[in-house]
């Protein structure tokens, strides 16, 4: 059973490695220009929101209302419906910012959610429960070493938002503090 998840798992790494932009005709792991510019020119890519389709377990950075980046996601263990508790391994939906990182996280990289909002809490504490908090978006376990294979394409957080190291790289360097996020069922 064991070694059949494996090859699964394999097999699904290897049919959902992260896209990457198309800019200029050119397929480049680099951040993508602008298609309006000229070329020869370089212009700085600013994303300046994240859409996260968790149906679709994607994650887009938009740039002027366009994606410029598409990475497959991993979500919590239960990842239909709004978050409404703490261990609820639901990912939260609505409109939120990511407001601060940690470089140094038991995960690679990890980005914060602005989860819970007032209604959130306000949700949370007619249930008379605890929101939760620490949604982050990151990459794979400190300690995964060789077993990195085994994670993609299954939903295995608490609520978080995980991608490929490589792919929270991408998102480090191009999304800054203060981006808005909006999280789609």
């Amino acid at each position: 059973m064991l070694f059949r998840r494996l090859a699964l798992a394999a097999l699904w790494s290897l049919l959902c490695l992260p896209t990457v932009s198309v800019a200029a005709g050119n397929l480049a792991m680099a951040p993508a220009a602008y298609p309006e510019t000229m070329p020869g020119q370089q212009q700085a890519l600013r994303v300046d929101r994240v859409v996260v389709h968790k149906a679709k377990r994607r994650l887009d950075l938009m740039a002027d209302g366009q994606p410029v980046h598409s990475y497959r996601i991993s979500l919590g263990d239960n990842p239909e419906g709004h978050k409404l508790f703490e261990g609820d391994e639901r990912t939260p939906e609505g409109e939120y910012t990511l407001d601060w990182r940690n470089p140094g996280s038991q995960y690679y990289k990890s980005i914060h959610i602005s989860y819970p909002n007032d209604r959130d809490r306000e949700l949370a504490s007619a249930w008379g429960l605890d929101p939760g908090g620490q949604i982050m978006i990151h990459g794979l376990p400190n300690d995964v070493g060789d077993m990195a294979f085994a994670y993609a394409g299954l939903d295995w957080t608490d609520g978080c938002i995980a991608v490929s190291n490589e792919a929270m790289d991408q998102i480090w360097k191009l999304v800054p503090d203060g981006t808005p996020i909006r999280i789609l069922p």
